[in-house]
């Protein structure tokens, strides 16, 4: 079965963002209150130009002896971040994440966010599908006893 992005494994959301001249401090605030872990940088039209994650504060902030109060977020964002598209297969997904090393992949239709898709999400859809298989093949095996 071919499971989409959108809507099989993340539904279209508002997603948090921020500008450019944000500060690392905002972002982490943001994070933090909205339990989070990635947010979107966008221009002034609400177009994707970035993205900014929990590794990148820690990596290129704090590692890096900057000040989280002053350190903007263009200084320090991914630019012009890979993307999925709704309709992108998990395992395009995963193929991205695997070879790029990513942990979250923003989902963008004509240039805005819908979507953010994680690691985590990949792996839930994942089991769900693999515990799916596993059913349907007892159903098969031992008949209607393990009916799906």
């Amino acid at each position: 079965m071919h499971r989409k992005i959108i809507p099989d494994i993340v539904q279209r959301l508002n997603i948090a963002s921020v500008k450019v001249n944000d500060t690392a401090y905002q972002c982490a605030k943001i994070m933090a209150d909205a339990h989070i872990s990635a947010l979107i940088v966008v221009d002034d039209n609400e177009i994707l130009i970035g993205i900014i994650t929990e590794r990148d504060l820690t990596q290129r902030i704090l590692a890096a002896g900057l000040d989280g109060k002053t350190t903007k977020v263009g200084d320090v964002m991914t630019a012009n971040p890979d993307m999925l598209g709704p309709d992108d297969s998990v395992m395009d997904a995963l193929e991205l994440m695997q070879t790029r090393g990513y942990r979250h992949l923003p989902v963008a239709e004509d240039g805005k966010c819908v979507s953010i898709v994680s690691i985590r999400d990949l792996y839930t859809s994942a089991k769900e599908a693999l515990e799916q298989d596993i059913k349907e093949t007892e159903a098969f095996v031992f008949g209607d006893r393990y009916a799906v």
